[in-house]
């Protein structure tokens, strides 16, 4: 599943992890600082500006913070170009993989546009704080705004809007070939061990189907799991220093930076309860494949020859296909009942939150927006488990099946749930 196509597997994906783990702390150590000796921004007429003096203005202050922003930014675009080459080149150099193009480069491309959307949805969320203080501007002092001046601050988010759709598009487009690849890799693999793994059940429809749902799966749950991380990174300062906006929280008065000690807490709290509550689902879903797939597989045999997929043969395999379905969707139902509770009453725990904030006016309503924005995003990557709970029963289910190949393959065993169906003379 995954020698196929990435280069040494472990290494490869244990290396990423400590390698960006490495450049993130070293960013916010120390390379931040020296972005004034290192960046080339400056041949882009981008530079650090010069500390202001003491008493500095408001508009002056903001004038600063705009340009050090803006410098940091090209600073650290830099960084992680110089971060990526080293770690793609000694990849490419070192991994000698024949997909190394598409599982090295082409995974390297798919973290950085994450991040990048990230970014995109920190521009959004400073935006809307900016927006919502006109709104309340207006609201409050009516014509103290021109309409113009409304229209003119709506215009601003456009181009975020284009650039986060052009990007989301051509992300899409290359990750449908990336995924292809990867199942290209999977096929070529398994059909050239296919007189060893033939005889397993629904040996085609697992090269077939499980390789590019396999594929696909593990992708998109990658993806949205290193965006939940690239969220944290950058929506966590946000809510840390919104918290100064808020002194304490119902029910259990102050704590030290009380919304993200409410969205850690809740977060835990949520993936402990639905993993509970789903912990026999991948079992199930495994056995519903195995079932599906001898009924499928009779019915094939049917096809070619007089003597199967007789009557009484496809009633019992397909009982076992209602069997089996009826105790999934019993189990779904409890799992079902805690996952939508949660989801639901989730929506409102920021507002429990704020409440005494709200009512003693302790900040505008654009800081109010950004702060239930920040905690959405912070809550949203902390639930990575929550939300993804489904599509993990499914991949391990599909897993498993994948499993059993490579089992034959290594010289192994089928696993004990297998072997009752593999076919022996013709029979199940």
């Amino acid at each position: 599943m995954f020698q196929s196509f990435f280069p040494k597997p472990k290494l490869f994906f244990l290396s990423f992890a400590l390698w960006a783990l490495v450049c993130v702390i070293s960013w916010y150590a120390k390379v931040q600082d020296l972005g004034g000796i290192l960046s080339l921004g400056s041949l882009f007429g981008v530079h650090f500006p010069v500390a202001l003096a003491e008493g500095a203005d408001a508009a002056a202050q903001a004038a600063f913070k705009s340009a050090q922003d803006s410098a940091l930014d090209i600073w650290l675009y830099q960084y992680m170009a110089v971060c990526y080459a080293i770690f793609i080149g000694g990849w490419m150099a070192y991994g000698g993989q024949k997909w190394g193009k598409w599982s090295v480069i082409g995974s390297g491309l798919i973290i950085f546009i994450t991040w990048f959307q990230v970014q995109l949805g920190v521009m959004m969320n400073e935006w809307y704080g900016t927006f919502y203080d006109l709104i309340q501007k207006a609201l409050s002092s009516p014509n103290s705004i021109t309409i113009g001046s409304f229209y003119a601050q709506l215009s601003t988010v456009s181009i975020i809007v284009f650039v986060s759709v052009v990007v989301a598009v051509l992300s899409n487009f290359f990750i449908s070939h990336y995924v292809f690849r990867w199942r290209t890799s999977m096929t070529d693999y398994y059909t050239s061990k296919w007189q060893q793994v033939r005889h397993i059940e629904g040996a085609a429809q697992r090269i077939q189907e499980d390789t590019m749902r396999f594929a696909s799966i593990l992708e998109s749950l990658g993806v949205r799991f290193l965006n939940a991380v690239m969220t944290l990174l950058a929506f966590l300062p946000i809510l840390w220093g919104l918290s100064s906006y808020v002194k304490e929280i119902p029910f259990i008065g102050e704590v030290p930076q009380p919304l993200v000690f409410v969205a850690i807490i809740w977060s835990i709290f949520g993936t402990v309860l639905l993993a509970l509550a789903g912990i026999k689902l991948p079992g199930l879903e495994f056995k519903n494949q195995r079932v599906e797939a001898a009924y499928r597989k009779e019915l094939v045999y049917g096809e070619d020859y007089e003597d199967r997929a007789e009557p009484l043969t496809l009633n019992e395999l397909f009982a076992n296909v209602r069997k089996n379905y009826f105790r999934l969707y019993g189990h779904y139902l409890y799992f079902n009942v805690v996952r939508y509770s949660y989801i639901y009453m989730g929506q409102f725990v920021p507002l429990i939150i704020l409440a005494p904030s709200i009512v003693a006016g302790a900040f505008t309503l654009g800081i109010m927006q950004r702060i239930l924005s920040a905690f959405n995003q912070v809550e949203g990557s902390f639930q990575f488990l929550v939300s993804s709970w489904t599509t993990i029963v499914e991949l391990l289910s599909i897993y498993k099946r994948l499993k059993a190949f490579e089992a034959v393959i290594n010289g192994g065993e089928l696993p004990e749930e297998d072997l009752k169906f593999v076919e022996k003379d013709n029979t199940f």
